[in-house]
This record gives C-alpha cells, structure tokens and sequence, in this order.
C-alpha cells in the first residue's frame, strides 16, 4: 500500500434487519415475494423454510432497511492519532438517511475523499444506494458509481485488499482483525442478532455500539495493511 491520508477516509458500517418482525407478519405480496427469493435459499440451507429464514432478510435491500450507519475518520491530535466515530440510528429510515448523507455531502465537499469499509463493494455502499432509491431520496455523489469509471470510484474495501488478487476468498471482520492481532469487535453481539436485538429487545443504543465498534475495527485494519501502528482504545472518541 502507499501513504494515504487518512483523515480524508470516511470509515463506515452499516446495520440491517428485515422489515418487518416476524414473516407471518408479511404482507401478501410480499410474502409471496420472500417465498420466490428463500425458495432459491432454502437449497442451502438444510431443513430451513420461507419462514426460518425470515430473518435473514435484512441482508437484502429489497426485503430490509438500515438502522444503523456509524461512521468515522482518523484524525492527529498532536502526535496521537484519533479515532472520532459518529453513528446514525433510528426506527426512522429516511430520516436516518436523510441526516447521513447531508453528513457525507458536506464532509466529501471539496477535495478528493475516500469511503471504506470491509466488504463493502458487495454490501454497504449497494444497500445504502438501493435503499435511497427505494425511499425516494438522493444518493450523494461519492456513493453514486453510476457512468463512473473503475479508477474514479472513491471506495477502498479492506475484504478486497486482504484478498491480494484472490476472486474466490471469503475472510470475515473478525477473523481479519484477529489475525492481525487487532482486538476483536465481536465481544457483544454479531451480525446474526442485530434483527433480534431489533425486534425483540428493541435496543437500538446496543447495535449503535456494536456497528461502531466494527467502524473502529475496519480502520484498525486498513492501518495495519499500511504498516501504521493501531490506535489504543483511550484515543477513540464518539461524538454525539
């Protein structure tokens, strides 16, 4: 990797559940929809049905939506890096969005930045584009690709520098960071009960500080690939 400036890199996480509590809940056409989709699932998955893998919608924009964006930048505070987080969270969809990318319009504004995230070519960056879409809101331009050529695509993916060319390898959050050596962010919950702790314990606070500290992680990593040292836990901040 060569030097970059990391405080012109938004880091960023994204969390999903599905739209609505429990599939028999489900409206009919979209139950019927889900059908067609985990009918194509369920060969996957042994012994599941269209109603077990309900809660696996929130990973498909179409079917879920976004209750969660964290986000933050490494900043120098004298000749300690920072890490200075910021989350967006709410049963509110647009307005969550809303209030994100008015965020990201004015901090991309100007010169050059970059938005990072692990794997978030094939996840964050589509669903946040697609549920903008789907709400009738604009998508900002650092996020848009459309018409944009490969090299004029702000977006750095620590899944996709760790492959190191390899098409077929698949390495989660955690076992990156842990291979690292960088504390893992999986102490609380993962990503299999956000809908849960969603739905049924109706904890937004707790997926904040769970998306954030996935935030933190992706950073930490994007710095060890640089051969830069990882910045300690008293120098992380969250703003409110």
């Amino acid at each position: 990797m060569t030097h970059q400036d990391f405080s012109k890199i938004l880091f960023l996480d994204i969390e999903t559940v599905p739209q609505f509590r429990e599939y028999n809940l489900l409206p009919a056409e979209w139950k019927h929809l889900w059908d067609i989709k985990s009918n194509s699932l369920i060969k996957y998955h042994e012994g599941e049905t269209n109603e077990t893998l309900y809660p696996r919608a929130g990973i498909y924009a179409e079917f879920g939506k976004i209750v969660c964006i964290s986000c933050g930048f490494v900043s120098n505070d004298g000749n300690k890096g920072k890490i200075i987080l910021k989350s967006f969270f709410g049963d509110d969809e647009v307005t969550l969005l809303t209030d994100f990318t008015e965020m990201l319009n004015k901090w991309s504004a100007g010169e050059p930045k970059q938005l990072c995230a692990h794997n978030g070519k094939e996840f964050d960056f589509p669903y946040m584009c697609r549920r903008l879409v789907i709400n009738n809101l604009p998508i900002p331009s650092i996020l848009n690709v459309s018409g944009k050529k490969p090299w004029e695509v702000n977006f750095i993916d620590t899944l996709e520098l760790w492959k190191f060319g390899d098409f077929k390898n698949y390495t989660s959050l955690a076992l990156l960071a842990h291979s690292l050596g960088i504390p893992t962010p999986k102490d609380d919950i993962d990503g299999s009960m956000v809908w849960k702790v969603y739905w049924e314990e109706k904890n937004l606070q707790r997926i904040a500080t769970y998306c954030q500290k996935d935030v933190v992680t992706v950073a930490q990593i994007l710095l060890r690939i640089n051969g830069e040292p990882i910045i300690s836990e008293e120098n992380i901040e969250i703003k409110n």
